[in-house]
């Protein structure tokens, strides 16, 4: 069975490439042209990945991410956005999105991207039930849940996947490279530095009492970072 693709985007010239190109590359698409739309296709149909453009006539792909969100759906999600700035990252990340892509962008680098987030998806099903542990920090590998002090913790599924990656390499440097493809699935060359930063400091607003101190998630300066046992 081919995987759904719901694209939600305004122009028709970008539509009709997108539409040729993911029909090329095995995927079924089906578009929405704005962000009622949208949610009426969510609501009615099951996809496997949405693509959701950040400015529409009615509204923003950030509220259609964020409704889907809050209905527990964790259906993977890329924004397509015209621009790149900091501000829009934060914007994307915050409301649940998994990636962005700045247009203009390559047609291969977003199948790519989108193959990536499947792969990611797929393997992030239960598996047999386990609990990584370290200090005041327990993962619960099987109900993808994050207690910090006895406390749950809520996490976009990028941040969570972070944190694991950090956490099962607990007391060794991980560099960024190492870091960029496991959470991009070796598609990280397409990911700019400021995306991971990003991702880092909305981690320490969550793990960190003081995040412009972090006890916890260390930057180690021309390597990568370092995650240290949570302790009293």
């Amino acid at each position: 069975m081919k995987q759904r693709i719901l694209l939600l985007e305004d122009d028709i010239s970008l539509i009709d490439g997108l539409q040729y190109a993911l029909k090329r590359n095995g995927f079924e698409i089906e578009i929405a042209r704005t962000v009622q739309e949208a949610k009426e296709c969510i609501a009615e149909e099951h996809y496997d990945v949405l693509l959701l453009d950040v400015t529409l006539p009615d509204g923003t792909g950030f509220s259609v991410c964020e409704e889907v969100r809050k209905k527990g759906n964790q259906v993977p999600i890329i924004f397509l956005t015209a621009a790149d700035e900091e501000v829009h990252v934060i914007r994307g990340l915050d409301s649940g999105g998994d990636d962005y892509i700045t247009k203009p962008f390559k047609l291969g680098e977003l199948c790519s991207r989108i193959r990536a987030l499947l792969r990611r998806a797929g393997a992030s099903q239960p598996s047999p039930s386990s609990t990584l542990a370290c200090g005041d920090l327990a993962i619960d590998l099987l109900g993808s849940r994050v207690l910090l002090k006895g406390k749950p913790l809520e996490l976009t599924h990028a941040e969570y996947r972070l944190l694991c990656l950090l956490v099962r390499n607990a007391g060794r440097v991980v560099t960024r490279n190492v870091i960029l493809n496991e959470l991009w699935d070796g598609t990280g060359d397409f990911v700019d530095d400021n995306t991971l930063s990003v991702y880092i400091r909305r981690l320490r607003e969550k793990v960190e009492d003081d995040p412009s101190h972090p006890e916890h998630l260390i930057t180690v300066r021309g390597f990568g970072y370092q995650w240290r046992e949570v302790s009293e």
